[in-house]
């Protein structure tokens, strides 16, 4: 296990699952327990929201990060989950599906990044020919196979470029394992994720290039829902509610994710 993957263990027991001993209310009502299914793009900001409302009301929030692909498969059926967070399309299929309340929150959106590792050479991606053209020299282009490296396996194609870079493409299910693998990389690699996550990885080894340029830019966007199933439904709304609130809110721009 890597040294970032322990710590964010850690911090994911500790932000997502404390306070499960805690009271509230005058009667002293044992605390109830939350069961949150998330694209995993908005962790950082989630994680911050969690915490202030496991403060506030006394409740406890468990958080199930998956790449958006996979919150389809653990939706079939009926999920074991209070509270779902996809972006528009995904929540549209379980919407359809009868799986969502009515009662919805925009979370926010999250942008596409260029990460590289400490000393790597930085590329240019000052403009979209820029950015082609950096990714053809490239030695090695590294993405994933979730939302943002299907906008980007696109991008490719669009440039004219998707043959060529191809040959040298790494794909992942998943962003941490594109940023672990750039970590460890070497000569001119180039990698590809929600800008979200790459901030995460700031200080443990890679470092923030930029944004793709603002003419092939893609942002995200991730709304919240209480499931029609939840055994919490009044729970489930507020917590819908706190993370659009006053208070949520601002936690999600701090981490990356945009209104």
């Amino acid at each position: 296990m890597t040294c970032f993957h322990a710590w964010l263990k850690t911090l994911r027991a500790g932000v997502l699952s404390g306070l499960t001993g805690a009271v509230i209310g005058a009667g002293g009502a044992s605390a109830a327990e939350l069961q949150v299914l998330s694209a995993g793009a908005i962790e950082p900001g989630l994680a911050s929201a969690v915490t202030a409302f496991q403060r506030e009301t006394g409740h406890v929030v468990r958080v199930t990060f998956n790449t958006a692909p996979e919150l389809r498969k653990r939706m079939l059926g009926q999920p074991a989950f209070d509270v779902v967070i996809a972006p528009p399309a995904v929540m549209a299929d379980f919407a359809a599906a009868g799986q969502l309340a009515a009662a919805r929150a925009n979370v926010g959106r999250v942008g596409m990044g260029v990460t590289v590792r400490n000393g790597a050479p930085v590329p240019d991606i000052s403009s979209e020919d820029a950015l082609k053209q950096s990714v053809l020299d490239a030695q090695s282009v590294v993405f994933n196979r979730a939302s943002t490296g299907l906008y980007f396996e696109g991008l490719l194609r669009r440039m004219g470029i998707e043959a060529q870079v191809q040959a040298k493409a790494t794909r992942y299910p998943d962003g941490a394992s594109v940023l672990e693998h750039v970590i460890k990389g070497q000569g001119r690699e180039i990698g590809f994720g929600a800008m979200t996550e790459i901030l995460l990885y700031q200080g443990k080894g890679l470092q923030l290039v930029g944004p793709l340029p603002a003419g092939v830019q893609n942002y995200t966007a991730y709304t919240a829902a209480p499931l029609t199933s939840s055994s919490q439904p009044v729970l489930a709304q507020q917590f819908v509610g706190f993370l659009s609130g006053p208070v949520g809110k601002p936690l999600f721009v701090a981490a990356g994710v945009t209104d």
